[in-house]
């Protein structure tokens, strides 16, 4: 479902918590217009996170498309089988699920206590 609606800038600025209510909706969208030519857009700011990260893996993926087919195809004549799998990565990368890092970086499973101000 996209509704989109052309307004006025000006009708805008009086409108904007209506309109952004009204955004809050999947596929609601706001054109401003100034002088009767598209000026702006206002939607969702989940609906525009999702746009942006779409157009991101578009850009990391120009062929996402051709490359799930492929998939798609090797799963169904069984190709795939002749793929690297991911424990075979990790052996070969120097991976070990079963090791824990000791690193100062890790996070700790323990939490800590809050200090007060009367505790300094």
């Amino acid at each position: 479902m996209n509704i989109k609606t052309t307004i006025p800038i000006s009708e805008a600025r009086k409108n904007i918590f209506k309109i952004a209510e009204k955004v809050q909706k999947p596929g609601v969208y706001f054109t401003f217009t100034e002088n009767g030519k598209p000026k702006g857009v206002i939607m969702s700011a989940e609906e525009f996170e999702s746009w942006t990260e779409t157009m991101e893996v578009m850009q990391q993926f120009p062929n996402l498309d051709k490359d799930i087919a492929k998939a798609d195809k090797a799963v169904r004549t069984g190709d795939f089988s002749s793929y690297t799998s991911l424990e075979e990565l990790e052996r070969k990368w120097g991976f070990d699920k079963r090791v824990k890092s000791q690193t100062q970086n890790d996070i700790s499973g323990t939490r800590r206590k809050k200090s007060s101000k009367k505790d300094r």
